[in-house]
C-alpha cells in the first residue's frame, strides 16, 4: 500500500520539499535578462519545462522571496518582455550555481564571475557563450500564484554549440549532449546513463 499525504494539511514549504525532490530530474533554465539600466542579470531556475512547439513555448517558474521582494529576473522580464534560457552542462555548473546568490540589481553577475557572453540575434539580453544551448525568448504570457511568478516565453532563436545538431535530419546528436538537471535538495544529476526500449515499445533516442 502507498503512504498518503494530505497536501491541504501540509505547509507550502513542506509541499515544496516533497514535490521538488520527487518530480525529478528537472532541467535547469539559466536565464539572462537586462535590468532597467541595461545591466545584465543571470539566475538559474529548475521549475522549467517545454510547453509546446506551435507556437514554440517554454515555461520558467520564479519563486517569490521570503521578504516579499521580487527576483530581478521577474522584474526584468516584466520590464523588457525578453529573456534567454540556457541549458547547462557539467563545465558550467559552478558558474551557474554562483549566479543563484542574491545580489543587488546593479551588480552584473556575469562580469563578476568572468562569464563570457555574446550578443543575442533577436533579443537584447546577452547569450552565455559557453552554454551548449541558448533559447532567445519573447514574453508570451505570464500568470501569478501566491508563491510564484510564471512566465511563458516564445522561442525566437535557437543557438547551439557547433556540431550539436544534425541539420539534414534536424536531430540532436545526443551522444554529444549531457545537460545537468536538478535532483532535489542540493543534488544535481547528469544524463549520462541512457537506454532504449525494444519491441513494440521501442523509442528512437534521437527524438527524445
Amino acid at each position: 500500500m502507498h503512504e498518503v499525504d494530505d497536501f491541504d494539511a501540509l505547509t507550502p514549504y513542506e509541499r515544496y520539499k516533497l514535490m521538488a525532490s520527487l518530480v525529478v530530474p528537472r532541467p535547469i533554465a539559466w536565464v539572462t535578462t537586462l535590468g532597467p539600466t541595461g545591466i545584465p542579470n543571470a539566475a538559474p531556475f529548475s521549475m522549467f519545462a517545454m510547453v509546446g512547439e506551435d507556437p514554440p513555448l517554454l515555461m520558467v517558474s520564479i519563486d517569490r522571496l521570503p521578504d516579499g521582494a521580487r527576483k530581478d529576473t521577474a522584474v526584468n522580464i516584466d520590464a523588457t518582455g525578453e529573456f534567454v534560457v540556457h541549458l547547462v552542462d557539467r563545465p558550467l555548473v559552478e558558474s551557474m550555481d554562483a549566479t543563484g546568490v542574491r545580489h543587488p540589481p546593479e551588480v552584473d553577475e556575469l562580469a563578476e564571475r568572468g562569464i563570457a557572453t555574446v550578443p543575442a540575434a533577436s533579443v537584447r539580453p546577452p547569450v552565455i557563450a559557453e552554454a551548449p544551448v541558448a533559447l532567445e525568448c519573447e514574453l508570451w504570457s505570464r500568470m501569478d500564484i501566491p508563491s510564484r511568478e510564471i512566465y511563458f516565453g516564445r522561442v525566437r532563436r535557437l543557438r547551439t554549440r557547433p556540431g550539436l545538431i544534425d541539420r539534414e535530419r534536424m536531430r540532436v546528436r545526443l551522444a554529444d549532449y549531457s545537460p545537468v538537471a536538478r535532483f532535489g535538495a542540493s543534488f544535481y544529476t547528469t544524463t549520462r546513463e541512457r537506454f532504449t526500449l525494444t519491441g513494440e515499445d521501442a523509442t528512437d533516442i534521437d527524438t527524445l
